[in-house]
């Protein structure tokens, strides 16, 4: 799930232009080449290698993965065309992202969810945060107000009536154990366990460091009309791709689904 004004991931997205689009060219902007993609390793990369090594040559798609451990260069890369799509992002996201950057970049189709938990390493249940507990959560914009409305949904703080998806630590009315916020970067969150009585993680994130939102998470996000699912995007005129259509297809394949359903074990949930 990013460059807004709290996300200093410039570095970061600089190296990761620089060894993830080596491979890449002008291929990527033809509808004759690979359809080049850019995701995150977990679970995004995981699922287009499944339908690359098992779905992909019998549908004729030549599909190239390239991951990317930050939320920003995949939609920059995607807007330059020096990949033909990607896939990690949530339409909240997105729709931050295309308005603080000018970019056209659209979803195709919603494969999985990968719900927002809270863990710990220090406390067995969210009610067990004692008085002034220190809690990270990811500093982008939109996953900071979907860390704060997960917390406000399990009674742990109070927001203000009508906040959306740009809610901050300000927009806190009521805050009972009198929380305080530590806000990183969405992938420093599950890293900072140690250091903090509780944080806020991405599922993706969660998976990567071997923590089981299923079983590990204090509090975990409800699928139910959650708008958080994850999708294949494109740059805008782009939507008609064969290969992107072709690409869709598989995504949402009942192979596609058994996959997702087997290796993730409920920590990610298939949106189809």
């Amino acid at each position: 799930m990013r460059n807004t004004a709290k996300i200093t991931t410039a570095a970061l997205a600089a190296g990761a232009l620089t060894l993830g689009l080596s491979a890449c060219g002008a291929d990527s902007a033809s509808t004759d080449g690979p359809l080049i993609v850019a995701a995150s390793p977990v679970p995004h990369a995981e699922i287009l290698n499944y339908v690359k090594d098992n779905l992909a040559e019998k549908e004729g798609l030549d599909l190239q993965v390239k991951e990317f451990t930050d939320y920003v260069t995949p939609n920059t890369a995607t807007q330059d065309g020096s990949v033909g799509a990607n896939y990690f992002q949530n339409k909240p996201y997105l729709d931050d992202f295309n308005k603080k950057n000018g970019t056209d970049i659209v979803p195709v189709v919603t494969v999985h969810l990968e719900p927002l938990g809270l863990y710990s390493h220090k406390v067995k249940k969210a009610d067990d945060l004692k008085s002034g507990a220190t809690v990270a959560i990811p500093n982008d914009t939109v996953n900071e107000a979907r860390a704060l409305k997960l917390l406000a949904a399990n009674g742990l703080i109070t927001l203000k009536a009508g906040v959306g998806n740009e809610a901050t630590p300000s927009d806190i009315t009521k805050n009972p154990k009198n929380l305080k916020f530590k806000e990183l970067e969405a992938a420093q969150t599950p890293r900072s366990l140690d250091d903090v009585d509780a944080a806020v993680v991405n599922g993706n994130y969660a998976i990567e460091s071997d923590l089981k939102p299923s079983k590990d998470a204090l509090i975990l996000e409800s699928p139910k009309n959650n708008p958080y699912g994850n999708f294949l995007a494109v740059k805008k005129g782009n939507e008609d791709d064969p290969r992107v259509k072709k690409l869709a297809k598989l995504l949402t394949s009942p192979e596609v689904k058994k996959f997702i359903q087997d290796k993730y074990a409920g920590s990610v949930l298939a949106s189809f």
